[in-house]
């Protein structure tokens, strides 16, 4: 009895023995690929194959190997550095990078699967085309492109047709510039395909001026912004001037012709009041009458005034000849 006991504890033991090799065996031939992932299987260092679907998948154990490479975006944040613009002037760039494994092989052999030999080599190659894109660029021209839209005001002179006046309207206009991301994206090119990465976006976080340079760069915006606004000032002013003189012709126009017509119509009542008097006075009877309203009209006249006056007629006048009854 004891003989069969301690034979099937040794048979236990050599049971329980092989079901942890199994395991063990299973557990390293036995691999997990996830969705965010590469899978390399190395046998003696070198790649055999490359998983890159979800899923399990089986390997020799004990002889093959795997190595684990990031299938998503990852995020590079390069350090802020200085670069020159066309003009000579200096600014600090402050960028970050989006980026992702293509090429799983090509990726290990040229750096060796290592993330940090990736964004040192990120580093340098968008280091490189910021520096090239801003050196071929103003400081004006860098900072317009920052979000690629520039707000420019336009000022348009448009008359209108039913009162020929001339209006002047400023408006605003959005206009679609390159931006400097796009700028620095074409200056990459493909030259990060050669190491299995593809760079998907280079952001621009900031975009500042050396601190000692940066008030004289303020002073000098601030002193072109009062040009330009002077140069503003001074086209209203002569668009306005336009306009005043343009105005004051037309009123002198309209003026002398109302004038002229007035004077038209004072004379045609004239013709036409003497027209009527002759008319009236031509028969003999009413021309006694006649010479007797203008004998004291012409008598009015020449007592007209707020000093008293005395008016000294001969007797042979012929006012005096009326007033006498002759």
């Amino acid at each position: 009895m004891e003989e069969k006991k301690k034979k099937r504890k040794r048979l236990g033991a050599v049971k329980y023995i092989v079901l942890v090799l199994v395991i063990l065996v299973l557990g390293n031939g036995l691999i997990i690929c996830q969705e965010n992932e590469y899978k390399l299987i190395r046998q003696f260092g070198k790649v055999q194959r490359v998983i890159s679907t979800a899923g399990l998948s089986m390997k020799i154990p004990f002889i093959q190997s795997v190595d684990t490479i990031p299938k998503e975006i990852l995020m590079y944040d390069l350090p802020a550095s200085d670069v020159i613009t066309s003009d000579k002037k200096s600014m600090i760039v402050d960028s970050y990078v989006l980026w992702r494994v293509t090429d799983p092989l090509k990726f290990t052999q040229t750096l060796s699967g290592s993330i940090y030999n990736a964004e040192n080599r990120i580093n340098a190659v968008v280091y490189n085309a910021t520096k090239n894109t801003v050196s071929n660029m103003t400081q004006d021209e860098v900072i317009k492109s920052r979000d690629g839209k520039m707000t420019v005001t336009i000022s348009e002179t448009e008359e209108e047709v039913e009162s020929n006046d001339l209006v002047l309207e400023e408006k605003e206009t959005v206009i679609d510039i390159k931006s400097l991301t796009e700028e620095i994206m074409d200056s990459l090119g493909d030259v990060a395909s050669q190491y299995g990465i593809v760079i998907l976006t280079v952001e621009v976080k900031k975009l500042d001026l050396p601190d000692d340079n940066k008030q004289a760069v303020y002073s000098r915006m601030i002193s072109e912004r009062e040009n330009i606004a002077a140069q503003y000032t001074a086209e209203g002013a002569s668009q306005a001037q336009m306009i005043q003189n343009t105005t004051d012709k037309e009123v002198s126009i309209m003026l002398s012709e109302a004038n002229a017509q007035a004077e038209q119509i004072i004379a045609e009542g004239e013709a036409e009041y003497m027209r009527i008097l002759s008319d009236a006075y031509a028969d003999e009877s009413r021309s006694d009458f006649y010479s007797f309203v203008r004998s004291l009209d012409a008598a009015k006249e020449s007592l007209r005034g707020s000093n008293e006056k005395t008016l000294i007629l001969p007797s042979n006048s012929p006012i005096a000849q009326i007033f006498a009854g002759n």
